[in-house]
């Protein structure tokens, strides 16, 4: 892992998962492979030049409110990071080899109101962070997260 920037061990991966298809429920992984530039193997969202590669939730925002970690459709739900507070080009390093690029913030959809009534309202500002893959790997649950300043 080489940057300039200083690096903080702040999180850990609690959840992974793969949206096998829109409207399909998510699936549940203990590891996932990120493929440079393109997402998670498995997961519709995994497409080369997609600024949506990967959506990044904490389990902290999850549990205010009272929902299920990988409901929202994250990808990858993490402790210790205030997901929403990640910004554009920002870093996020993953365990020994993956280095995830934000793009920006999640904005929700109409769909959140289908899993609780006023939801996308309530998720507005709080639903994770958009990432692309900007170095490949694999993701495992309990990985460290550590992000640059």
């Amino acid at each position: 892992m080489s940057t300039n920037s200083p690096i903080t061990n702040i999180g850990n991966v609690v959840g992974l998962y793969l949206c096998p298809g829109h409207g399909n429920a998510m699936l549940s992984v203990q590891a996932a492979s990120a493929i440079t530039g393109k997402g998670l193997e498995g997961d519709i969202h995994a497409k080369y030049g997609s600024n949506r590669q990967i959506l990044i939730v904490d389990k902290e925002t999850l549990d205010s409110l009272e929902l299920e970690a990988g409901i929202i459709k994250e990808n990858i739900t993490t402790t210790g990071i205030e997901t929403h507070l990640l910004i554009e080009g920002q870093k996020i390093f993953i365990g020994n080899d993956v280095i995830l690029e934000i793009t920006g913030l999640c904005k929700p959809c109409q769909r959140m109101d289908d899993i609780k009534q006023g939801l996308q309202e309530t998720l507005s500002g709080r639903r994770g962070a958009l990432a692309i893959v900007h170095a490949g790997g694999t993701i495992a649950i309990d990985d460290p997260i550590h992000l640059t300043n």
